[in-house]
Order: C-alpha cells, then structure tokens, then sequence
C-alpha cells in the first residue's frame, strides 16, 4: 500500500484512482506532462516536472517485463524521428503509437511511478525531520552546556576575587604603615619603593572590583536605581578625578557640555564609573600629548554622551572585540597595556541595562569616540 500523492490515503500500487478522495493518478501524470510539454509549467495540477514523477518509464517497463529493449529502443529512435519533424511525444504516447503497450498499461505504469515516487519523498521528508530534531537536540545540548560552563567560570571569578580581597586588605594597610613610617624610619630609596608598591596594590585593588562587579553583573544581572542626573555637574567632577593621571601621561582633558542640558534618567553610581571608565580608558590609549575630550549635547529628548581622544585607535575590524570580557587586542605577552579586558565589557553591560547602546568609532593611529544616549528625565521633556 502507498500513499495518494494528493491526499496520502493509502491505495494499491496497481490502481488507478485514489478510494479516498477520488482523484485518477493516470490523468493526473497526464495533464502535468502535457503542461510541461507545452510550456506552461505554472498550470501543472503536480508542482514536479514530468521527468521527476515519471522517470525512466522504459526502463520501468522493461523491468516488469511489460517491454523488451529492442522495442524500447525502437521507440526512442521513432520519438527522436517525430521530434525532427516538429511532433513532440513523450516516451508513452509513442509506445501507445507504435503499439507496442497499450494506453491501460501506461497508465498503470504512471499511476506506480507516482506513487512510488512520493512515498519515497514522504520518507525522505520524515528521515529530514528526524535529523533536524536530532541536530536541534544536539544544540541545546550543547548551549545547555555552555550556560553551565559560563556559570562555573562566573562562579570561580567571584569565589577567587573575593578571597584575594583579605590578603590584599593587609599587605595595603601595611604598606600604609610603611609609608608613613609607622614601623621605623626609611631611607629615602626605601621611601621610593614603598611607593611603587603602594600604586601597584591601588592598582589591583581595582582589577579585584572589577572582577566582582564582572561577575556579579553577569551572575545577577544589572541591578539600576534610576534618578534625576546633572550630566554636567558629573562630568566636571570626572575630570577633576582624572587630572592627576592625564597631567601623569602628559595628555590635556577638555570638557565640552552643551547649554541648557537637561538631567537624564539614570543610575547615578553606575553613571559616574561608566564615564569615568571611559576616560581613564582614553588616557591609558593616548600617548604623551594627546588632546582627550569628555563631551555631551541634548537632541530630541535624548542626551548624547561621549569620550573622544586622539589616540592609538582600533583597527575598524577590531571594534568589536574591544567589548569582549577578558579580550585585548594585543594579546601578547609583552604588550604595552595591561589590565584584565573588563573595563569596556562592563561599560557595555551598564548602558545596556539602561535601555541604550554604546557605539565605538575609530581610526588606527588618529583616536577613538565612544559615546551613547540617555533619555531626558519625562518632566523636563517639553510638550
């Protein structure tokens, strides 16, 4: 038993309509090949083309005993001949010419290949399904995978920051112990070492927090406490945090706020560490004499906010990696700029919880602009 090609009713490989919805099989191989055959495929009542529902109906023939390969080839010459001359035939209605079957057993012949034919297609279409559903549960497998994995390392990052905070909480209050000579006079070489050791446990203080800010954010999300911000008011005070480590560098701050900007919505810690991360970040990639500015201007209900430097830039293939967690772009290991890769990864995931987008552009060896848009506060928006 095989499946009616229009209404997959199960029927005799040897009938010629379908007991279920009544179609004839025969004339409906007929109506296509002869659609196909005069050119107008669209009015085909099978979407096939005849030589794929039909194929090699000689062969098919000859195989059942109904033909013999001389009378087949007989026929091909003849089709060949009437072809020259202008008579399109298929194959069947020249055997059905040349009597050499009748018209039944072509039609019965059709009937089979059809039905043979789509059988074989539903079973390919079911062997399809199945390997789709199978390679679908190969991948969440694997993405269920990777989720665990990502959270075990998440979970290793905060367990191991958190225990380097205890030990580095000692050897800082020491070393302040040290500097202000607490412990005993030092000589002025001493002096000078306790103060590189100073700056450096500064230094990995700060690594430590952004570890944890890292790994709590991706562990528990981003959690905002939304309120009415002076963009201008915390870009001053920015600045004047930074001074020191761009007078350092031997780089010059300018701050450029529009009049009359209005406050925005946002959280205002998480605010203060993505601009200032933003800046300390252009002071670190700009090299002595570079000019660096912290700007932000208001249009249409929207405050634009952005650091633009005059830096080493980021090659334009590249510009996307420089949000990747754990990623620098000179991943050697001597090169020039430390850190841990999470400054702008982080800087990302904050002005994303705030509903925006931080958008990098840049020039290798003419500087970088990283900027993003935060809402005016509802009330200020003028109606």
């Amino acid at each position: 038993m095989l499946p009616c090609p229009q209404c997959s009713f199960p029927i005799p490989g040897d009938s010629r309509t379908c007991p279920n919805c009544g179609v004839d099989l025969a004339l409906l191989a007929l109506l296509a090949e002869r659609s196909y055959l005069a050119g107008i495929p669209k009015t085909a009542p099978l979407p096939e083309t005849p030589d794929a529902f039909v194929p090699r109906i000689g062969e098919y023939l000859i195989e059942k005993e109904l033909l013999t390969e001389d009378q087949l080839q007989a026929a091909l010459a003849r089709q060949k001949e009437l072809a020259g001359k202008g008579e399109r035939l298929l194959l069947g209605q020249t055997l059905v010419k040349m009597g050499l079957v009748s018209r039944e057993t072509i039609d019965q012949t059709i009937t089979s290949q059809i039905i043979e034919l789509h059988a074989a297609l539903q079973e390919a279409n079911r062997t399809l399904e199945a390997r789709v559903s199978e390679r679908t549960a190969e991948l969440k497998r694997a993405m269920n995978r990777l989720t665990e994995l990502n959270q075990l390392k998440t979970n290793l990052i905060s367990n191991v920051s958190h225990e380097l905070r205890t030990p580095l909480a000692h050897i800082k209050g020491y070393v302040e112990l040290l500097e202000e000579e607490e412990l005993g006079d030092l000589t002025l070489e001493q002096g000078k070492a306790m103060s590189v050791i100073g700056r450096a446990t500064v230094r990995l203080g700060h690594l430590i927090e952004d570890l944890i800010a890292f790994s709590t954010a991706s562990r528990e999300g981003i959690e905002l406490k939304l309120e009415a911000i002076s963009i201008a008011e915390m870009a001053r005070e920015i600045i004047d945090r930074s001074k020191a480590k761009a007078t350092q560098e031997g780089v010059k701050l300018r701050l450029s706020v529009g009049k009359g900007i209005s406050p925005v919505q946002a959280d205002p810690e998480k605010l203060n560490w993505v601009i200032y991360q933003l800046l300390d970040n252009a002071i670190k990639f700009t090299p002595e004499g570079g000019r660096i500015k912290l700007w932000a201007e208001q249009v249409n209900g929207f405050v634009t906010i952005a650091v633009t430097d005059t830096g080493i830039g980021i090659p334009a293939d590249k510009l996307d990696e420089v949000f990747e967690p754990f990623h620098q772009l000179d991943g050697s290991p001597t090169r020039r700029y430390a850190g841990t890769g999470l400054g702008l990864a982080l800087v990302k995931q904050i002005v994303e919880a705030h509903g925006s987008k931080i958008i990098a552009e840049s020039m290798k060896s003419k500087g970088s602009t990283f900027r993003f848009e935060l809402p005016v506060r509802d009330d200020e928006i003028e109606t």
